[in-house]
């Protein structure tokens, strides 16, 4: 296929922003591109042969596929001011498409983080015994592959094994006597048994809750980091510029001024923010009425409302205990890479 027959190729792309292609277990690029009724779309991103022909642009791992993104959208900066608009739509359209990558940017940097971290966290797990492994009758080819990935994460209740078109789920400790088919659903539920796994969680589980759940299994390690000089650093740089809440995915440093607490960490929540088209703000304040555990981030919603950052309790934690009203605390905060926190958490030391 060429260039000019792709889905989307005579549509201005405004951003890049790699996504998990779950079939191959890689990365895929993707476009995101400006459609005749001035949406946006994420489009599959292709690169051209030498023969004039295209290929899908994929990556390794996510880590080589945001470099690649995050040097592209340098570029891609200008397009909208080429695009015969209002000033006030040039405006908006940035807002959008800077909401748009941020998404993405969010959610995979999340999940990264609970990858490398559940690996760490793992890291002292028993490694397959070999001649325990128990395969489907004739099966042996699939020894070799399944030993590579419980190597790397051991912990693991199903794999796919995608080169010989078969996934295997463990039954006992060495049991993986039980095929299932491969097909893009277990696919993209091997991505996520990746992650869960190492939590003692399913992948094929509602993914939205599981995620959840993992990052109120994560809020204790993150406090840890409260203890590392490089953080230190970081925040007391944070309240000399007036600034009393740092975002770092999902985790919130909250500077806590009231009988000397300091700063802690809170859960981030981003629900609100990304349904119906609402736009995480990314500078104002978050008004703490109660010592939720949770900081809800201020967003706009697509009518142009502005909706006030505040702190709540998760589901089922009961209501959060609430502030005198002379205590309210209203806080400026700054949003930083989601690298940051993969970094910290490879920087704990581990009992």
């Amino acid at each position: 296929m060429r260039p000019e027959e792709m889905p989307g190729y005579s549509l201005p792309t405004l951003a890049v922003w790699p996504q998990p292609w779950y079939e191959a277990g890689r990365w895929q690029m993707y476009d995101l591109k400006l459609q005749y009724d001035t949406s946006l779309k994420w489009y599959k991103s292709f690169v051209k042969t030498a023969s004039g022909h295209v290929k899908a642009e994929v990556y390794d791992n996510y880590s080589l596929a945001k470099i690649a993104a995050e040097e592209r959208n340098k570029g891609l900066n200008t397009v909208v001011e080429q695009i015969h608009l209002t000033q006030i739509e040039r405006d908006s359209l940035r807002l959008k498409v800077e909401k748009a990558v941020v998404r993405q940017s969010r959610l995979f940097g999340e999940e990264e983080l609970m990858l490398l971290e559940g690996k760490r966290r793992n890291k002292n797990y028993p490694k397959p015994n070999e001649k325990e492994i128990v395969l489907p009758p004739n099966s042996q080819a699939l020894l070799p592959p399944l030993l590579a990935l419980l190597r790397d994460m051991p912990y693991l209740r199903f794999v796919r094994l995608k080169h010989h078109g078969v996934g295997l789920i463990r039954t006992g400790d060495s049991d993986w006597s039980t095929k299932i088919k491969d097909n893009k659903q277990t696919a993209k539920y091997f991505y996520r048994e990746q992650i869960a796994s190492a939590y003692q969680m399913k992948g094929e589980c509602h993914w939205g809750k599981t995620k959840a759940k993992i990052r109120k299994l994560l809020l204790p390690q993150a406090n840890k980091l409260l203890q590392l000089a490089s953080v230190k650093r970081m925040l007391l740089e944070a309240e000399l510029k007036g600034n009393k809440v740092v975002v770092a995915s999902g985790f919130v440093f909250w500077f806590e001024d009231n009988e000397d607490i300091g700063w802690v960490v809170k859960e981030a929540s981003y629900s609100k923010a990304d349904e119906n088209g609402n736009t995480l703000w990314k500078t104002g304040s978050i008004l703490s009425k109660n010592h939720g555990r949770i900081v809800v981030l201020p967003y706009v919603k697509e009518n142009g409302e502005y909706v006030q950052g505040h702190t709540k309790n998760a589901p089922f934690d009961g209501k959060a205990i609430p502030r005198h009203s002379k205590e309210y605390l209203e806080l400026p905060y700054e949003i930083l890479e989601d690298d940051l926190m993969i970094g910290l958490f490879g920087e704990l030391k581990y009992d």
